[in-house]
């Protein structure tokens, strides 16, 4: 069984706050989802930001902070979706290493949204080879949470005027500015519910269904 948990418009350290008391102090299954914050930057938990952003005003009225999984720096706000699974090991049937997570979190998404050109890169979900996704685990022994935000739109001025480059980006990205590297759910869906629906729908077939084994 899978408890589903929906927000709309949450802030992010709230949500991440749930999570980990979710992951270290129950043994159920969940997924939380959360169509929106208002605007942050969330780091990796091994991220400095010194590394990560750029020196922009701290009359800048948004909320830095670190999320205690791993992962890269992402600026988030009122278009970004975010979708985590906390998920004990016997219940997927799969080995806790983060590759085996990742091609299990592949298939579910492709399942339930069923786009042309979506798949698992490095530790990206893409679409035709631009990022819509990005991930970040955390693994403790028999539990793991695996939070993705996706990108229903972006603000590429808000992007460029906090993130610096990465000092480490996947091989695919290769240079690609946020213009080129990026896109967007809401090319492949009218509205945001539309979306939301499908990942519900996909959600209730897993707990009906025993997964299979990846």
């Amino acid at each position: 069984m899978i408890n589903l948990l929906e927000y709309d418009f949450l802030k992010i350290s709230e949500q991440l706050k749930i999570e980990k008391d979710l992951l270290k102090n129950s043994h159920d299954n969940f997924c939380i989802i959360n169509a929106g914050s208002s605007p942050a930057i969330v780091l990796g938990i091994l991220n400095e930001e010194k590394k990560w952003l750029l020196n922009f005003s701290k009359n800048e009225k948004i909320d830095i902070l670190k999320r205690f999984s791993g992962g890269g720096t992402v600026y988030v706000d009122e278009n970004t979706i975010f979708v985590s699974f906390i998920f004990s090991k016997d219940f997927l049937n799969i080995e806790l290493f983060p590759e085996k997570i990742m091609k299990w979190a592949e298939a579910f998404y492709k399942d339930a949204l069923k786009i042309d050109g979506f798949c698992l890169i490095e530790n990206d979900f893409v679409i035709n080879n631009k990022k819509v996704a990005g991930n970040a685990q955390y693994i403790k022994k028999d539990r793991f949470i695996l939070h993705s935000s996706f990108l229903w739109d972006y603000n590429i001025e808000k992007m460029n005027s906090f993130l610096s480059f990465p000092p480490k980006v996947p091989s695919y990205r290769n240079t690609r500015n946020h213009e080129e590297f990026l896109t967007s759910l809401k090319i492949h869906f009218d509205k945001k519910a539309d979306f939301l629906s499908k990942i519900k729908r996909e959600i209730k077939n897993l707990s009906l269904n025993k997964p299979l084994h990846i």
